[in-house]
């Protein structure tokens, strides 16, 4: 591997004309953006040979030969296969040009653009790309300059370019755009006629500009200033990022055409889930149709259609805007994956990976697309899809725009600003959330303000502005069908009752009659499962009773009963893992967190389903300033977070490396803290920005049995102290539960009974009836018992191995030695 990093930086140094990124390493292979769009290109591994740069492309030798083939290429023709190995012809010498060269696979083709799945994710990454949507910081102030932000109208120039902008501060927050007016691209000044200190007017020609609304005054009626996103930083700085080109959609634009009775079909499953049935595909949005979300938080409200696993299944097109799990969920993608694994998914390119936990969660899917933003993805003559980020949440939320013969139909999903608020306008279908609910404030905090009553005025109102936001986005927007969506889950657990009372939620219906007060223009459609949207006959008579069908009145909308024994046992699966039999568990997960230089102290109680402390769970502090585990909060001036989280969801999360969503969006957890500050900082780490691959747990035991062998045997023996206590083991009646545990020395064998370490081994040791045979302690001689009707219960190959045999608990064993063992 050393070589290769070498190799990869001395690569890096040849191009640093092109590109001040860093390689980016996946699967020892070297990727490395050099181009406006930010994609990441290979660098090939098969030379030495200095790159170089031909017309602005960078070419390389890496063959006898001599003639040098390019790092990245701009081709749809069909690659050649030479020696395992893909070139493409794209030029008039007909030279061959590679596409990468560390597989055999067969590239496939998807709308003219070559992809390939390369690593063991089984993700289809792109080779090359039209350039893509990005997201660009203009301009940056820190802690200091955003403090000497006067109300109204500033004026700020970036002294790295000299580019001017302008940022307005009002009562909800700031507003910015560039200091330039789309008539003539004349610059703004202050508008010294305007005493409410919200307009500026062009040097031009007089325009003025409303900062407060970016609608232009004079001449009234006439353009929207384009917007420039602001994002507040941790430390109270403030940024300003500009989506380019912000508006993707109009790249080559297709007129409608009409649309026939029964071409175009929209059903609504469940929750976030939509059936788009365009021409002769279909393609589905979000599909979370059976289990629970966010842990055992979150259930669905209604019933999908019986048959809703099999149009999954038999889905052209899958979209998944983001991984929260109730758009996002294994056990739905479980049954996809078992019945039809090469399902064509589609995900953007989000920073943080959509399907970052899909080799943890076993689920075998191997046909995922990874899609850049704001890119027309063609899938045939008539149909195209677009997918385009958030403008708050970029590093995971996405919105989609699917195309049939030239109609739009937008579905904003979760996003707080899709497209940093840059919406098409006139869509014939517009879909969006609507209930509000999902986070676990204000419902799961307690102590100072957080009564009951004041939670319950919080949520009201809340719910109010988000109604009054969807309702303007709407009317704004004019799309000619608005339908609410993605707000149909439920507390369900009867542990979630009170939480189910708390979080009140906004009804499609109050949403649809508030529009509709609005405008009469809008057509608006609250869906049922199983309802169906004829499209085409919507548009040609929005009056048309027979353009929505409904389900029979026989059918079953809402769900009454939920597997919770099934998911909650998994999840509580996790409490008697080995590794939370050793303390030093704390200290081994919070570093590979990696979460600290912040003045946070955190107290992490485990609980029951009643947020009461188990006297046999973990009560401990973390200390992120240093990443120490003090016994009591330092007496230094410090914030403090208070978090009782109920054991089997935590240690699950723990386990596997989970994001903090099941947590907290998931009301696993109740919150005290002090002050009362929100610390953006550190839940968006531990929400959004925890390492993808989990915390490899099997060397953690290795060190713990390395230092077990290495302790004395009195202290082994010894009874793990209150910090570290969990109960022991048991299976059925009539049964006992021997823990081996593997030792560089041997394999120390512990029951109610008994202790003794046996002869050495190397993990991983397999069990059978036939490498195994046991002779009673008391009497070594006797002639060894074959396991034979005594097979263990239960066999594990990990670091821990559990054997359960019916065995009565005054017995105690030893190995006899058998070479077929070792």
């Amino acid at each position: 591997m050393l070589p290769a990093l070498k190799y990869a930086f001395s690569l890096l140094r040849c191009l640093v004309k092109k590109t001040l990124q860093t390689p980016k390493v996946i699967n020892q292979l070297y990727f490395i953006s050099f181009r406006k769009d930010s994609l990441c290109y290979p660098l090939y591994t098969k030379t030495s040979q200095t790159p170089k740069v031909i017309n602005q492309l960078c070419f390389i030798s890496f063959r006898k030969d001599s003639l040098y083939y390019p790092l990245y290429t701009k081709t749809s023709q069909t690659p050649k296969v030479i020696n395992q190995l893909y070139f493409i012809s794209f030029r008039k010498d007909s030279l061959c040009y590679p596409l990468h060269t560390k597989t055999s696979q067969t590239p496939k083709v998807i709308n003219q653009l070559y992809f390939i799945s390369f690593r063991k994710d089984s993700l289809c990454y792109p080779l090359h790309t039209k350039t893509s949507q990005t997201a660009k910081v203009v301009l940056s102030l820190d802690a200091g300059a955003v403090s000497l932000l006067k109300d109204g109208v500033n004026f700020k120039k970036n002294p790295k370019d000299g580019k001017c902008y302008i940022i307005y501060k009002g009562t909800g927050g700031f507003k910015a755009c560039r200091n330039q007016c789309k008539h003539q691209g004349g610059l703004f000044i202050k508008d010294i006629e305007d005493l409410g200190g919200r307009t500026v007017k062009c040097t031009k020609h007089n325009w003025k500009l409303n900062l407060s609304t970016m609608k232009y005054v004079n001449p009234p009626d006439s353009f929207l200033q384009d917007e420039l996103e602001v994002e507040i930083l941790d430390d109270g700085g403030l940024c300003l990022v500009e989506l380019s080109p912000p508006d993707p959609w109009l790249a080559d634009p297709r007129e409608p055409l009409e649309l026939k009775e029964g071409e175009v079909k929209v059903t609504y499953l469940t929750h976030a889930c939509m059936e788009l049935q365009l021409g002769q595909r279909r393609f589905m949005f979000d599909p979370w149709l059976k289990g629970p979300a966010f842990a055992r938080g979150w259930w669905l409200l209604h019933e999908p259609p019986a048959d809703a696993l099999d149009r999954l299944c038999a889905a052209d097109l899958i979209y998944i805007s983001h991984m929260h799990s109730d758009h996002l969920s294994y056990p739905t993608l479980k049954v996809l994956s078992e019945r039809r694994p090469d399902a064509p998914i589609y995900v953007g390119d989000t920073s943080r990976p959509v399907f970052w936990y899909l080799e943890q969660s076993k689920v075998k899917l191997t046909n995922i697309n990874v899609v850049p933003f704001g890119v027309w993805q063609n899938v045939d003559e008539h149909l195209r899809f677009m997918i385009m980020m958030d403008g708050v949440h970029p590093e995971m939320d996405t919105c989609i725009i699917v195309e049939y013969k030239g109609h739009m139909i937008l579905n904003t999903v979760d996003c707080t600003r899709p497209n940093g608020g840059r919406l098409p306008q006139n869509v014939d279908l517009m879909m969006s959330d609507f209930a509000g609910g999902a986070s676990g404030f204000p419902m799961t905090f307690y102590g100072g303000k957080y009564s009951d009553s004041w939670k319950a005025n919080f949520i009201k109102n809340e719910r109010k502005k988000l109604l009054n936001y969807k309702a303007q986005l709407v009317k704004s927007l004019q799309p000619k069908i608005y339908c609410p969506f993605a707000g149909y889950f439920v507390e369900a657990h009867p542990s979630d009752s009170y939480i189910k009372e708390t979080n009140v939620k906004n009804g499609a219906d109050a949403l649809n009659a508030q529009i509709n007060n609005l405008t009469s223009d809008i057509k608006t459609w609250t869906p049922k499962p199983g309802a169906v949207l004829d499209l085409g006959l919507a548009l040609t008579d929005p009056t048309n009773s027979e353009a929505i069908t409904n389900p029979p009145a026989s059918a079953k909308l809402y769900k009454d009963s939920w597997d919770f024994d099934l998911y909650v046992d998994e999840l509580n699966r996790a409490i008697s893992c080995e590794i939370f039999k050793h303390p030093n568990w704390i200290q081994f997960y919070y570093t590979w967190a990696g979460f600290q230089n912040y003045n946070l102290v955190v107290r992490m109680i485990e609980t029951d389903d009643n947020f009461e402390p188990l006297l046999d769970g973990y009560d401990y502090l973390v200390d992120f300033l240093d990443l120490s585990f003090p016994t009591t909060r330092p007496d230094r001036e410090h914030s403090y977070l208070e978090l009782k989280n109920r054991v089997g969801v935590m240690r699950h999360v723990v386990m596997h490396g989970g994001l903090w969503d099941d947590l907290y969006i998931g009301f696993q957890n109740r919150i005290s803290r002090d002050p009362d500050i929100y610390h953006h900082k550190f839940w968006n780490h531990f929400q959004t920005e925890l390492p993808c691959c989990g915390p490899d747990w099997d060397k953690f035991l290795r060190s713990v049995m390395i230092s077990a062998a290495d302790e004395p045997e009195s202290v082994k023996d010894q009874p793990v102290d209150r910090a570290g206590t969990s109960s022991s083991s048991s299976c059925s009646t009539g049964q006992t539960l021997l823990h081996l545990k593997v030792f560089t020395s041997g394999i120390r064998e512990r029951t109610s009974t008994s202790s003794a370490l046996l002869p050495p081994a190397l993990p991983p040791v397999f069990f059978s009836e036939k490498n195994i045979s046991l002779v009673p302690q008391s009497s070594p001689e006797t002639k060894p018992v074959q396991i034979a009707q005594k097979t263990p219960a239960c066999l594990l190959t990990d670091s821990k191995i559990h054997l359960c045999w019916d065995v009565k608990e005054e017995d105690s064993f030893h190995h006899q030695q058998d070479s077929r063992f070792l």
